[in-house]
């Protein structure tokens, strides 16, 4: 009972250590480098995504199913909260004239939402490979 309960504030711990990451890897790539802003943000995402993998598979989910088709079903979640994200900024910054920086801000919350869920029932469900 407890370990469900925590399941959410992990996978919240962890999506923060991916941001952190993910953005240093940007930085990083960006001002150590001289990789343009796209090659930037595609390696911070990248190493990002494969972070929250890790750790949200043995630490928040603990799940010890075959690795490659837990990554893709964790790539079509990634996928489909990035949708939720998207439509929830253009949807307010285009359809109810809010602030691009506000409504990138709000879109984090549909994301984590639709992320968590999609990765509690469908990616790292327990007895599936």
């Amino acid at each position: 009972m407890l370990a469900s309960l925590l399941q959410p504030l992990r996978f919240i711990l962890v999506g923060v250590a991916n941001t952190l990451f993910g953005l240093s890897v940007i930085f990083a790539a960006k001002g150590l480098a001289g990789l343009d802003d796209f090659v930037s943000n595609l390696l911070g995402y990248g190493f990002g995504l494969l972070l929250s993998f890790f750790f949200n598979r043995k630490w928040t989910f603990r799940h010890n199913g075959g690795i490659y088709p837990t990554a893709a079903r964790f790539l079509l979640a990634f996928l489909l909260a990035y949708i939720a994200n998207l439509m929830t900024l253009y949807g307010l910054r285009d359809g109810a004239g809010i602030n691009s920086y506000l409504a990138q801000t709000i879109g984090i919350v549909p994301y984590t939402v639709v992320f968590y869920l999609g990765s509690r029932y469908y990616v790292f469900i327990p007895n599936r490979g």
